[in-house]
Order: C-alpha cells, then structure tokens, then sequence
C-alpha cells in the first residue's frame, strides 16, 4: 500500500535502498534486539574501541569473536550469511551510534555491493562478511574485498568469516593481498 515491497522475479523484496536502510535501522534499534546478549555487550566494550578518534576495528572484530563464542556457540539454529550480518551489526550499532554511521550492501562506483561500509569521524572503513566454504571461496573474498578497497582508495580492509568447522582456527589474521592489509577474522 505504501510501496515499501515490490514482487521481484516471485520475491518480495524491499522496493528501494532507502526504505532498506530504515527498516534494516529500525530492526535493528528494536527493544528487542538491544535487549540482545551481543548488543549488551557491544554496548559494554564501547569505551574501549576509539583511540584518538580513530576506529579500531579489529579489536571491534577480535572482541565480537570472543562474545560471539560466549553467547552462540551452543547454538543448534541454523545460520545463514544474513543472520552473520544482522548479529554483527547489532553487536556494532551502540559502538557507533551518534558518532558515526554503517551502510549495508552499499553500491561502489561499478555497482558491486559491499557488505558492511562504517563510516566514523571522517574514516571509511569496508567490512566483507562471509561464510566459510573453503581456501578458495576464501580467497575469492579477499579479492572481492581489494576490489572494494580500490573503489574507495583505501589500503586496509576487513573480512569477517563465520565458519562451523569443528577445526576452523578461531581468530584474527594480517593478511598482504598485493598493495593491501586485509584484517581477517574468523568466528
């Protein structure tokens, strides 16, 4: 009735990036999902993530790992990319709020959609979320996520892999991909 949806190809899907963005926004702000463990606890590490008003990201990345692991890894549900995405942000949303903004699948200069852009006091920052189904899907990833770089003229990218190995190596990793340092962290 408002034109919020439209039938896409049988889908309905949200009918632009604006009305996107503030029913994502309004999801997210829910008393609900404040209420969730990993907002807590994004709220919580707060103080800890800006130094000299710079965003340190990849402590952002190493503690919502350890939260993650803290509240979810009993968890029997099963996960897709999107509920990644929605956990992550919802752990990111107080750490930001007011002082900077985020934007999701946002479009570069070629149309290709990023997953996560942050921006903070001036600084961009690209976050690429992926689900593990191996090395070579991985480094397809950091490819994706260089390509990104170079639309924004940035040298410093992070890639956030949820992956439910029963071995996978939990952590955070520097990773030289040609001119860039790519900040992966895996959960």
């Amino acid at each position: 009735m408002f034109g919020f949806v439209k039938v896409e190809d049988g889908t309905v899907v949200v009918a632009n990036r604006i009305f996107e963005t503030r029913l994502y926004n309004d999801l997210l702000t829910s008393e609900e999902m404040k209420a969730t463990p990993i907002s807590k606890a994004g709220l919580f590490d707060m103080p800890e993530f800006v130094k000299d008003g710079i965003l340190d990201v990849k402590l952002i990345l190493g503690r919502f790992i350890e939260h993650f692991h803290e509240i979810y890894s009993d968890s029997t549900d099963k996960f897709i990319e999107e509920d990644g995405r929605k956990c992550f942000l919802v752990y990111l949303r107080p750490i930001i709020n007011g002082v900077g903004n985020y934007y999701i699948e946002a479009r570069t200069r070629n149309n290709r959609r990023m997953d996560v852009v942050i921006d903070y006091l001036g600084k961009r920052y690209v976050i690429e979320l992926k689900i593990w189904h191996g090395k070579k899907y991985n480094e397809d990833g950091e490819k994706q996520l260089s390509d990104y770089l170079d639309s924004y003229k940035l040298k410093t990218g992070y890639m956030l892999t949820f992956s439910f190995n029963k071995n996978k190596e939990s952590g955070i990793k520097t990773v030289q991909y040609e001119d860039k340092t790519l900040i992966e962290a895996v959960v």
